[in-house]
């Protein structure tokens, strides 16, 4: 097997290395003015086009917002693992459109299937008397501007992307079980797919925008790479 050898490999490149200091300001800032003076998730997190939160920049800042401090670390971790290789690969131009594009396509397919979801909400609520809507207003309305955050989409891109052009490096789960980077990137948006088709009660993780990553980071790595399909690691 071939060695991925970058002729001036840096461990924190350019690019990641802002991504991880923004995401990490943005987290310090929800826990503490975002406590105290502005609601951030409003503002900033990802909300239904049918919600009044809404706002159209929303499709880049939530992928600067994060749950919990596990949420961070787990997206942050995986964005320097696989993220620092692929711009050490392409620089940091390429890097960075790669990144946002698979972000944005995510929160699309995340945005669609939303859409769709709330419409049979809305009707409902509609269809009740006004004594009905409301009892239920306030249940109906927390559902509708649920939000929407985190930059797992577009590190699921970062994930597919290396395990397209690096598909016999062996990833090591929980750091002993060794696995071929094609094999993860399999079962891993197999669980993902099958997670959302289940779409379980009481599962707030937003599997359609991994897979919207997952989709548009192998369509842009395909295309990228077409004149270059002998280079495999």
């Amino acid at each position: 097997m071939t060695e991925f050898r970058p002729s001036s490999f840096q461990i924190l490149p350019a690019v990641i290395k802002n991504l991880l200091i923004l995401n990490g300001l943005f987290f310090l800032a929800q826990n503490t003015v975002g406590r105290e003076l502005i609601n951030m998730e409003d503002l900033f997190a990802l909300h239904t086009w049918q919600s009044p939160l809404f706002r159209p920049w929303q499709f880049i800042t939530h992928m600067f917002m994060h749950g919990n401090l596990g949420h961070i670390f787990g997206n942050m971790f995986a964005l320097w693992m696989f993220g620092s290789i692929l711009e050490n690969l392409w620089g940091p131009k390429r890097f960075l459109t790669f990144y946002l594009v698979c972000g944005l396509g995510a929160a699309l397919c995340h945005m669609i299937v939303l859409y769709f979801e709330n419409e049979h909400i809305i009707s409902a609520f509609n269809s009740l008397d006004a004594i009905s809507q409301a009892e239920y207003r306030e249940r109906f309305y927390m559902k509708l501007n649920e939000a929407t955050l985190g930059a797992s989409g577009a590190v699921f891109g970062c994930l597919v992307a290396f395990g397209y052009l690096f598909p016999n490096t062996k990833i090591y789960i929980y750091f002993f079980i060794p696995l071929k980077a094609k094999w993860f990137v399999l079962l891993y948006a197999g669980f993902e797919l099958s997670m959302a088709i289940s779409n379980s009660a009481g599962d707030n993780v937003a599997h359609v925008a991994h897979l919207g990553g997952a989709l548009v980071g192998f369509l842009l790595v395909y295309f990228w790479n077409k004149k270059n399909r002998s280079n495999f690691y």
